[in-house]
């Protein structure tokens, strides 16, 4: 059974806005205390985008300050990434995974390609 699942992805055009959700099994968040984003653009690495701790303390890479917000839902068992003003370079696989991330814990993502 995955233990974190993600969507909301799709094709969007800069400046445009998309919503990612994080479906994690509950005891994933009990057990961890932080959850991140990450992405991988094509070509790079993968990175981490933001992070969100049990209690709401969160960081950003500095690429997406301003324009990328992380929240979770405890109760729901969720953890989304609202992100606006997105840009080209915005493009790659989203996926959340916990910090440091388990590679057990890798899911499909969801695809993001923002359109110049």
């Amino acid at each position: 059974q995955a233990q974190l699942v993600e969507s909301g992805g799709g094709l969007v055009q800069a400046g445009g806005s998309l919503r990612l959700s994080c479906a994690a099994s509950l005891n994933v968040l009990k057990k961890y205390n932080a959850m991140a984003w990450y992405r991988q653009a094509p070509g790079k690495e993968r990175e981490r985008v933001a992070s969100i701790s049990r209690i709401g303390a969160t960081t950003y890479a500095d690429s997406v300050k301003g324009r990328f917000t992380i929240s979770r839902d405890n109760a729901e068992a969720t953890v989304i990434l609202q992100m606006n003003s997105l840009k080209s370079e915005d493009t790659g696989v989203y996926y959340c995974n916990i910090v440091p991330p388990i590679p057990a814990f890798w899911g499909q993502g969801t695809q993001v390609t923002v359109s110049s």
